[in-house]
């Protein structure tokens, strides 16, 4: 197909001349000056000659911010956008040049093709960007990146924009004089469209409770976190490929049996242990309630044991009420134990549970409210249990090292450590293991010989039950999503879960390779915001995290306590707290950033009984 290609703010049509003689592309060449102007320009004549005898299309007065009103309906869609050197003129000052810019972003969205990109070339310092070499300060200069992301724009690529390899380009400068632009150090900056918003509409989500199928809806922070099917068959996601190759791996040590198609979504009772507000607790959709008899029934049949061998009866307790008996899985461990408890599990055969599964989390680096764990249980003769740790942890190092090899080509750093010499620093996810069972080892990987790595597991051994006495089980736990990062090179564990397309095409048929960002330097906004407490109450931190997550489509990346203060002779607390807005995949703007932040004030006095300040 013929690609078209649009070029804007032409001086003396040097670069348009260059690209013409290009294959199987349509040239459309234009500025913003009336053609007598234009053709004045030294040069000039002869390029729209050339142009126009090379069957271009030459166009004159064209504004960059208007673009769709200079071409026909059918006529509109372009592939590639070029803009280079955009200036107001004279001594237009940066935020005139910042205006012209999203005028003409804006403009870009109505006549640019789904998948097509808009370059960009500035002079060096200009956009803002960590690219520039030296890099000005971001007051001072025209913030490109976030200009584009208000138009729906994400900045895909950056490299230095060589005038001395077009042949015959010649750069004018501004459209008043004829001195041209310093270009040395320039840079040209390529932008693509970035996925729409998340549409917050409910979801509802069917899952088996025993021999009933049950309707709940899905928490709004989840609903594009279930149901995904990253670890179905035909998928292609990291995630899989990592569960596969040490399935594989393990499978050459031990005899293997997979049960993780059909486990619930749902737990049922008093979540053990575990502290109430990491849990994500469910309403069933309305009629949707089993009777008791049949519920209890239907949890044997399911090996949805009442978590950590709880009495389901316990409701009464604070932070759970009583209706909601429900909540979603935070974990497989349950299940493996429902299954130990059954006897249903011959000795030395490995089982394999995976799935995703859910906890509500603080917003901090590499802590996921959902995410993708692979539990491998094995029962074993009293005795042998630390071998078995031993082989299970080195099947795992070969497999990971092979894999990283694969994509870096470097070595990780694997360890166990005692569950005892881990300090105070645990992660959320270590943490929350903590409060699941006892933990005999901690697995972490690291990326460099010399720093720690970050637990992506753990590993427990507990006593068989009674007819078992003899056997003890052990499990090991891994965080999936926490692999795949690790693996692959990425930094944001929301990427994982990116609605663009692009994600998916960088691993062809689960191929691991390093992961290459399409959206460069996000823009990040960061905005405070201060509240009283209600006296004499404990703030839930993590509500407010989990709130933030929630109101914002999972755009907060970090949430930073700035201030606690008590005022004298009331008593009354005040906390205020810094919140950072970044996307890591899509395009926010700050007009868009500025609504979350109001909607985050609005929801955290509407659900978490505060004052705002």
């Amino acid at each position: 197909a013929m690609r078209r290609v649009l070029l804007l703010g032409e001086g003396n049509f040097s670069f348009a001349a260059a690209l013409c003689g290009a294959q199987a592309t349509h040239v459309v060449a234009t500025c913003y000056e009336s053609e007598e102007e234009a053709a004045g320009r030294g040069g000039a004549a002869r390029s729209i000659r050339r142009l126009r005898d090379s069957g271009a299309e030459v166009v004159f007065s064209v504004d960059c911010t208007k673009l769709k009103e200079h071409f026909l309906p059918g006529k509109r869609e372009f592939d590639r956008i070029y803009f280079n050197f955009p200036h107001c003129g004279r001594k237009a000052g940066v935020v005139k040049n910042r205006q012209l810019l999203a005028g003409f972003f804006h403009s870009c969205a109505e006549v640019l093709a789904q998948e097509g990109e808009v370059h960009v070339a500035l002079c060096n310092g200009q956009g803002g960007t960590p690219a520039d070499q030296p890099r000005r300060e971001w007051h001072n200069s025209w913030q490109i990146v976030a200009v584009a992301a208000g138009a729906g724009f994400v900045l895909s690529d950056v490299h230095p924009f060589k005038a001395e390899t077009i042949e015959g380009y010649k750069c004018t400068g501004y459209r008043s004089q004829d001195k041209s632009f310093c270009v040395e150090g320039a840079l040209n900056h390529i932008f693509t469209r970035g996925t729409a918003p998340l549409c917050f509409t409910p979801v509802s989500c069917q899952t088996q409770l025993g021999s009933q199928k049950v309707s709940f809806q899905v928490p709004q922070v989840l609903v594009d976190k279930i149901n995904r099917g990253f670890l179905e068959v035909n998928s292609s996601h990291p995630v899989r490929t990592i569960k596969e190759k040490l399935s594989a791996g393990l499978s050459q040590a031990f005899p293997l049996q997979n049960i993780s198609s059909c486990l619930p979504l749902l737990h049922h009772g008093h979540p053990g242990a575990v502290c109430h507000s990491n849990i994500f607790w469910i309403t069933l959709s309305p009629g949707q309630a089993p009777s008791s008899e049949k519920m209890s029934q239907g949890l044997a049949d399911a090996a949805l044991c009442s978590c950590l061998g709880q009495d389901t009866g316990e409701n009464g307790q604070e932070g759970c009420p009583a209706p909601k008996q429900f909540y979603l899985r935070p974990s497989l461990l349950p299940h493996a134990q429902a299954i130990i408890e059954k006897g249903a599990f011959s000795p030395g055969t490995l089982q394999v549970l995976s799935g995703p599964v859910f906890r509500k989390c603080r917003v901090i680096p590499h802590s996921m409210p959902a995410f993708h764990e692979m539990l491998v249980v094995l029962a074993v003769s009293r005795g042998t249990e630390n071998s078995c740790i031993q082989m299970l942890v080195d099947n795992i190092k070969t497999t990971m090292n092979s894999l990283h090899q694969g994509t870096s080509g470097g070595k990780l750093s694997i360890s166990l450590q005692e569950a005892g010499s881990f300090g105070t620093e645990l992660s959320d996810f270590a943490a929350f293991e903590g409060q699941l069972g006892e933990i005999r080892h901690f697995l972490c990987v690291g990326t460099e010989p010399e720093r720690p790595g970050s637990c992506v597991g753990v590993i427990r051994a507990a006593p068989g039950e009674s007819e078992n006495r003899e056997l003890v089980v052990v499990s090991a736990s891994l965080n999936l999503d926490l692999l795949a990062m690790l693996l692959c090179g990425i930094s944001d564990w929301r990427m994982l879960w990116t609605l663009d397309r692009r994600f998916l095409r960088q691993f062809p048929e689960g191929e691991l390779r390093l992961f290459k960002s399409f959206s460069l330097y996000p823009p990040s906004y960061v905005h405070d915001v201060s509240f009283w407490l209600p006296d004499g109450e404990d703030f839930d931190e993590v509500a407010f995290h989990t709130l933030a997550r929630r109101v914002s489509g999972e755009m907060v990346v970090s949430i930073q306590l700035r201030d606690n203060f008590q005022q004298a002779g009331t008593g009354r607390r005040s906390l205020c707290y810094r919140v950072t807005f970044q996307s890591c995949d899509r395009a926010l703007g700050c007009r868009e950033a500025a609504e979350m932040q109001l909607h985050l004030r609005e929801a955290i006095q509407q659900h978490l009984g505060v004052t705002l300040r």
